[in-house]
């Protein structure tokens, strides 16, 4: 009889409370238990080294090795590419708090794996093998309270980070896409490098009305919001050249009359050059 979790899904969890329940190791994003004869999977959303992302209802799930180029045949991560015909089952948690671990329920391989570059964990680009993974119960929708709270605690940590430094984390972020994911509604993951970094660059003054910001917040920095010119619902990219910073008022009339010459006007001063798929889009709405 295969070994069945008493966790409820969605519940939350301790460190110790997984040990337990599963027979694991301790520590790692993947934990194989020959007790149970099941892989433990921890997708946390709070580090910045491994780079997980959900693409609707995949989780692209990245493999195991802190430094060089991952290996498939390396421990665990052979262990999750034959899942489908060893038979061990194969389990994801996520963190989105620090010590809160979300049990998601048993995931399945859906797809070969394959080779993306990342940074490793002294910052060199190296190979890194991406396990599309799918949740075996589709209406197991994560609570979007748990997504917002980990926005405000990422946006909060990048705050002091460099010009420099932001916009090389946010060009490197670009290259993978746009996450998104279903929670009560469709919800897209805006990229928190991009947002600092444009906001930043703006230095307190709207791209659109060229006027000042309203007001600071508590810490004293001018008030912007970012927008992307090319909404995101319409196949915009969430990249430094799809996003602007500009006062509530005129985010407001974006998104009530959404001007063609506005969206030009902010994709010229945006970029030294509009890209041509840029220019594709707009003609799209044009037509």
């Amino acid at each position: 009889m295969s070994f069945e979790p008493s966790f409820k899904i969605n519940s939350i969890v301790t460190n110790n409370k997984i040990i337990e329940e599963f027979k694991c190791g301790n520590a790692g994003g993947m934990r194989k238990s020959n007790e149970t004869n099941t892989l433990i999977l921890i997708s946390d959303h709070t580090k910045n080294f491994y780079d997980d992302k959900w693409y609707g209802n995949i989780l692209h799930y990245t493999g195991m090795g802190k430094k060089g180029n991952q290996d498939i045949n390396f421990m665990q991560n052979k262990t999750l590419a034959e899942s489908n015909t060893n038979n061990v089952n194969v389990y994801l948690f996520e963190v989105f708090e620090p010590k809160k671990y979300i049990f998601r329920g048993r995931v399945k391989l859906i797809s070969d794996p394959f080779l993306e570059s990342q940074k490793d964990a002294d910052g060199n680009y190296r190979s890194v093998y991406v396990f599309p993974l799918k949740l075996e119960n589709e209406e197991n929708l994560i609570n979007k309270d748990f997504i917002d709270n980990n926005k405000l605690i990422k946006e909060n940590k990048i705050k002091k980070i460099s010009l420099e430094a932001l916009r090389e984390k946010a060009e490197y972020e670009e290259n993978n896409g746009t996450s998104s994911r279903q929670v009560e509604t469709k919800v897209f993951i805006r990229n928190p490098y991009v947002s600092e970094y444009v906001k930043k660059k703006a230095n307190g003054i709207c791209q659109l009305c060229g006027e000042k910001a309203p007001f600071k917040t508590k810490d004293n920095v001018p008030y912007l919001e970012t927008h992307h010119i090319i909404w995101l619902s319409e196949g915009g990219p969430d990249t430094i050249d799809n996003v602007v910073a500009l006062c509530p008022n005129c985010h407001r009339k974006m998104h009530v009359i959404n001007l063609e010459e506005d969206k030009k006007i902010l994709l010229e001063k945006n970029n030294e050059k509009v890209s041509k798929v840029e220019h594709e889009m707009i003609g799209k709405e044009n037509l």
